[in-house]
């Protein structure tokens, strides 16, 4: 059964098949067990079972545990960049967990820590950076705002609506959407001000001189999870000129849209900014978690207290996700997948301009491989991932609002593939769009 399964995958570069309606019956046998075991509200349910379960993927596909082959626009929340399961990656943990399984977290480091910061270094759009591993997004975010704290000296953070950080309790502070922070921040909500995201920078300065408290400013180059969309041209370097005036420490969070996803290594480099601190993760660890926080010297060396670290994690720097990680980004680069997700996003954006027409599709916006359809409404939106689902192409809507279909596949996604989503997309739009 494995065998015949894998021979399915292919490469991971094949087209849908659908067997079974969804979910399928594997699947809703699962989802009571799932729903048995695991705290309500964690696992998403579709008429009392999760809609599919995937059992294997490779490359840009996904196989269910009914059989059903998809295309996946999600790279699994842009982890899987360089494609599920890629056999450098897959090869790199091997060898390594033959040599280290685990480590001593910040007390002993290891080879594959000591190259990943390097390279990552190498890589980083600013002068004489320094690293700061983190165990996942959300915990870079935390190290960013600990670091903006200690460096400014000043507690106050400067936030954008919409926004998404993370969960954690220090990364709910830059996060936007109430339903997500309340009712954990209360005692933290006094220490944020928040402003409209791409609002004129005259009012950004405005607001950073009557609150001279707030010694960090935590943004998205491009907002990823909350609305997928752009910052109106040259604001970000006037977001970054008004910080760099005020000594108040520009973190930039690129935890989703580093490492090729927007058609750059780093969207900070492409926007002509030099950020204090950039907080990466996602497609870093090619499918292991692993986070990191690049910042310039002089704001990092206020880590530098002489005893033991003041943040950490039993499993920071884990030899199997650094060694992971370097193969990704050795993939990336050889590969040449920034230039190509660039072109790609050109020949996918030209097969998706009929959306523009359909009824009930807001906009249609993107570049490279993240793109989104904006919908008239959340039904409307949740309908379409459906529509698309049952086609055999994961895409999800989400968003403040809910009315984002949101495109972000692996980098390595092929020209059939990425041609038959987009086909797929416009004719469950249509269809729906003709549904009294």
């Amino acid at each position: 059964m494995a065998a015949s399964r894998t021979h399915r995958l292919g490469s991971g570069n094949q087209l849908p098949e659908i067997r079974t309606p969804l979910p399928g019956p594997r699947a809703r046998r699962a989802a009571r067990r799932l729903d048995a075991a695991e705290a309500p509200g964690i696992n998403t349910l579709v008429d009392g079972a999760t809609a599919m379960l995937w059992e294997e993927a490779l490359g840009s596909n996904v196989l269910d545990i009914d059989g059903n082959r998809y295309i996946d626009l999600t790279a699994g929340f842009g982890v899987a960049a360089v494609g599920h399961r890629h056999p450098a990656v897959v090869a790199a943990v091997r060898g390594q967990a033959d040599r280290l399984l685990h480590g001593l977290g910040d007390v002993f480091a290891h080879p594959a820590r000591v190259e990943l910061g390097e390279r990552l270094g190498r890589l980083a759009p600013l002068r004489e950076p320094r690293v700061h591993f983190a165990a996942s997004g959300a915990d870079a975010v935390e190290i960013a705002l600990k670091t903006g704290r200690i460096c400014s000296g000043r507690p106050g953070i400067l936030a954008f609506t919409p926004a998404y950080h993370g969960t954690t309790l220090g990364a709910l502070q830059g996060t936007s959407r109430p339903a997500f922070r309340s009712p954990f921040t209360e005692p933290l909500e006094h220490q944020v001000h928040r402003l409209p995201y791409g609002v004129e920078v005259d009012e950004v300065q405005q607001l950073l001189d009557r609150q001279p408290e707030i010694g960090t400013c935590l943004v998205e180059p491009v907002i990823g999870r909350e609305a997928t969309r752009w910052p109106p041209d040259g604001w970000l370097a006037g977001l970054a000129a008004a910080c760099r005036a005020r000594r108040v420490i520009l973190a930039v969070d690129e935890i989703f849209t580093a490492f090729g996803r927007c058609g750059a290594w780093f969207v900070s480099a492409e926007a002509g900014i030099e950020p204090d601190l950039i907080c990466c993760g996602k497609a870093l660890g090619g499918g292991l978690p692993i986070a990191a926080v690049l910042g310039r010297k002089e704001v990092m060396a206020v880590w530098n207290t002489g005893g033991e670290a003041r943040h950490t994690a039993t499993f920071v720097a884990h030899p199997l996700a650094c060694a992971a990680a370097l193969a990704t980004l050795e993939v990336i680069e050889t590969g040449s997948l920034v230039e190509r997700a660039v072109e790609m996003g050109r020949r996918f954006g030209r097969r998706v301009e009929p959306l523009r027409q359909v009824p009930g599709v807001v906009d249609v916006r993107g570049a490279a491989m993240l793109w989104a359809v904006e919908l008239d409404g959340r039904e409307r939106a949740a309908d379409l991932s459906r529509h698309l689902l049952d086609r055999g192409v994961i895409a999800l809507s989400g968003g403040a609002a809910g009315v984002v279909l949101q495109i972000a596949p692996p980098l390595v996604v092929t020209e059939a593939q990425l041609f038959h989503a987009a086909d797929s997309l416009l004719r469950a739009a249509s269809d729906l769009a003709s549904k009294p």
